[in-house]
């Protein structure tokens, strides 16, 4: 079977931790699969937030859809672990940019990750160009 695999970049823009839940927790005793996408879209508000926006649709008059993940796990995370996430953003194209995570605790890799994120517009039902004030924020 052919393996997913993800290139990490040599930047990151963004850094923020979260602490493992009881929730997050899966009945093998460590950090569930659905708990990382969770993660992810948490750092991910994170850093739309650190961007100036108060969500993920409200940016410049329209909002994202997530159109595709990759996840792949490289380690364990357990119950009350601080989980380090960095995101990077590459790949960007008029209309849509992809969001690159690495996830870790205390110097091991968790997981590392891909969404990618395409813009859309709430109103009118479709997808739409990424505004140009928030294309200037996310090609730093």
């Amino acid at each position: 079977m052919a393996r997913v695999k993800l290139d990490l970049p040599e930047k990151f823009v963004f850094q923020t931790s979260v602490k493992v839940r009881i929730g997050d927790i899966n009945y093998g005793g460590h950090l569930g699969n659905d708990a990382v996408l969770s993660i992810m879209h948490e750092a991910r508000f994170q850093f739309f937030n650190s961007l100036g926006y108060k969500d993920e649709i409200s940016i410049e008059g329209v909002g994202t859809i997530q159109a595709d993940t990759a996840i792949v796990y490289k380690g364990e995370a357990f119950h009350g672990d601080e989980i380090t996430i960095e995101i990077a953003i590459e790949d960007i194209t008029r209309k849509s940019f992809d969001v690159v995570y690495r996830l870790s605790c205390e110097e091991k890799e968790i997981a590392r990750a891909k969404t990618g994120i395409v813009m859309f517009n709430y109103d009118e039902g479709k997808v739409c160009n990424i505004p140009d004030n928030f294309l200037k924020k996310i090609q730093n």
